[in-house]
């Protein structure tokens, strides 16, 4: 995965941003007319075309700003998931750490290596991640799924209360309710 991009607005967000890139690495990018470039690793003019321009190139972006925001910028370039790179908001705060998009292609887990540097909760709202800690459609490093295209209709089956059978055990799917 790419090193992510953090996105500050304002020099408010730089706290929360700086144990962010502690945590995870990555790059600070501040907007140019209220960031001191001394502070930030990069600064950019528009911030909608700089955050469209990141997501194109599968950067992951993690932005310190409204979700609301985050969300109508990107809006204009979503076609499909399979290929988005992960999406997180914070509140500038570092109350909030949202996965919106590409949850089952890292954008959860990076939330949850937040969080946990902020020491809050992430918002995760993926069922299968809540309710068994995995995505079938996102096996761990070392697995292929034989079948993508039947992953979201299992999970679906799972969470209404299917049971899965399986022929060989893995550790990544002990928690998925088996027949």
């Amino acid at each position: 995965m790419n090193q992510p991009a953090i996105i500050i607005l304002s020099p408010s967000a730089l706290p929360v941003a700086s144990t962010v890139k502690a945590a995870l690495g990555g790059v600070l990018h501040g907007a140019a007319k209220r960031c001191d470039p001394a502070l930030v690793d990069g600064v950019f003019e528009d911030t909608g075309t700089h955050i469209r321009s990141l997501f194109a190139d599968g950067i992951p972006i993690v932005a310190l700003m409204a979700t609301g925001a985050l969300i109508r910028l990107l809006a204009p370039v979503l076609e499909n998931k399979h290929n988005e790179p992960p999406v997180i908001a914070i509140a500038e705060d570092g109350s909030a750490v949202v996965p919106l998009l590409g949850g089952h292609h890292g954008a959860n887990e990076l939330a949850r290596v937040i969080a946990e540097a902020l020491k809050v909760k992430a918002a995760i709202t993926t069922a299968g991640d809540l309710r068994f800690g995995v995505a079938l459609d996102a096996p761990p490093e070392g697995y292929i799924l034989a079948n993508p295209e039947d992953a979201k209709t299992a999970m679906a089956q799972l969470v209404a209360g299917a049971k899965a059978r399986m022929t060989n055990h893995t550790d990544w799917l002990a928690k998925v309710p088996q027949a």
